[in-house]
């Protein structure tokens, strides 16, 4: 008969294994050539484990920028910029286009546009069609790197903001192929397609960022979406 002390010990341990296989994955510390999960690639939407094989870019800067490829962007790799004081960044590009749409980007984590490219190929531009006939050929960037702390939350206001590492993007509408443009600001409170384009997009969105707030999450984030692929997770 087993001693209830040890059947204790082995299921803390084996909880403790499951928490640490997990953090591995999720701080992207496990090789893709040890992962069993399938490298990712922009050509199709992603079905399973899409956060792990995300985070699995991270560290690996030749298999991050093996995926970022044209026509579903257009990146140029940059130099490292050491973290000082919580701020700079590293395995990051210059993303000019991405999912056939513009896009001024001069520091962007590789993780971060991979998961950018994922959204616009297979949720924004097929969304577009649907709405307007028309694809995105432009994106309002209202942001990437910003060596600052968090906004628009007492609680978190000492912490340093995930555009200090340029791992966030900021965007603020979409600029179509016929001229028109949705803006975030003017068109999210409202009841007609370019409101419904602008929620369906934002809500899929949460499939490729962890973070993915909009206008409903508070007031500092009225006129854009702040998506990125920080520790912490928040779809709203």
């Amino acid at each position: 008969m087993r001693r209830p002390g040890r059947v204790f010990l082995r299921i803390l341990l084996a909880i403790l294994v499951l928490v640490a296989l997990f953090g591995a994955f999720w701080f992207g510390l496990v090789p893709q050539r040890y992962s069993p999960f399938a490298p990712i690639t922009l050509a199709e939407r992603p079905s399973w484990f899409v956060d792990f094989r995300l985070a699995a870019l991270r560290s690996d800067s030749a298999l991050c920028r093996g995926v970022l490829s044209e026509p579903h962007i257009e990146a140029t790799p940059i130099p490292d910029n050491a973290i000082t004081n919580g701020c700079g960044w590293t395995n990051a590009v210059r993303v000019g286009r991405v999912g056939g749409a513009e896009l001024g980007a001069a520091q962007l984590t590789c993780e971060t546009a991979v998961g950018l490219a994922l959204w616009m190929e297979h949720e924004v531009q097929p969304l577009a069609m649907a709405a307007f006939g028309s694809r995105v050929v432009g994106l309002d960037d209202m942001g990437t790197y910003a060596c600052r702390n968090i906004i628009g939350n007492k609680k978190w206001a000492k912490l340093r903001s995930q555009h200090a590492l340029a791992n966030a993007v900021d965007i603020g509408g979409f600029r179509l192929e016929g001229g028109q443009h949705i803006s975030v600001a003017r068109d999210w409170k409202g009841h007609d397609r370019e409101a419904r384009f602008l929620r369906e997009v934002h809500a899929r969105a949460c499939r490729y960022f962890r973070v993915a707030i909009g206008p409903d999450y508070n007031a500092a984030h009225w006129n854009h979406f702040h998506y990125d692929r920080g520790l912490f997770t928040r779809c709203h």
